[in-house]
């Protein structure tokens, strides 16, 4: 199902394209996002976990990107969050005798893999960089 993560892991990197040279604490980063610094850390310890971020520890610590923005793409950023979007599926099993019942989830998952499709094409076009030129 459609979450946060990928708006919250755009703004953490959007963020951190602004100040290339400095380790931004998670503190710093929750302050933007308005979110509870724990679950800044836990979408950041998931972009460390795909490289596209690095931590150092301590006083002077906090985060920075990994990789240059320009080589970011959004579809990497969707990739760490997501492995695919789904709209979800009725929370009971649709009845195998009815002719629409017996065919709506496999109805459902050509029209979810055609918008991954659509998306990741979009989204492999559009680096870090360009998305951080509105800021």
């Amino acid at each position: 199902m459609i979450s946060g993560k990928f708006a919250i892991s755009i703004h953490i990197l959007t963020l951190l394209s602004k100040f290339p040279d400095e380790y931004l604490s998670s503190e710093f980063i929750a302050s933007s996002v308005n979110l509870n610094p724990v679950l800044i850390r836990k979408e950041i310890g998931n972009l460390k976990k795909n490289n596209i971020v690095i931590s150092k520890e301590g006083k002077n610590g906090g985060t920075k990107l990994n990789i240059s923005p320009s080589k970011i793409t959004l579809q990497q950023i969707f990739e760490s969050t997501f492995e695919e979007i789904t709209l979800g599926y009725s929370k009971k099993e649709p009845n195998p005798k009815c002719p629409v019942g017996k065919e709506i989830n496999t109805n459902l998952n050509h029209l979810y893999s055609d918008l991954n499709n659509t998306i990741m094409n979009q989204l492999k076009g559009i680096t870090l960089e360009e998305f951080a030129k509105n800021f």
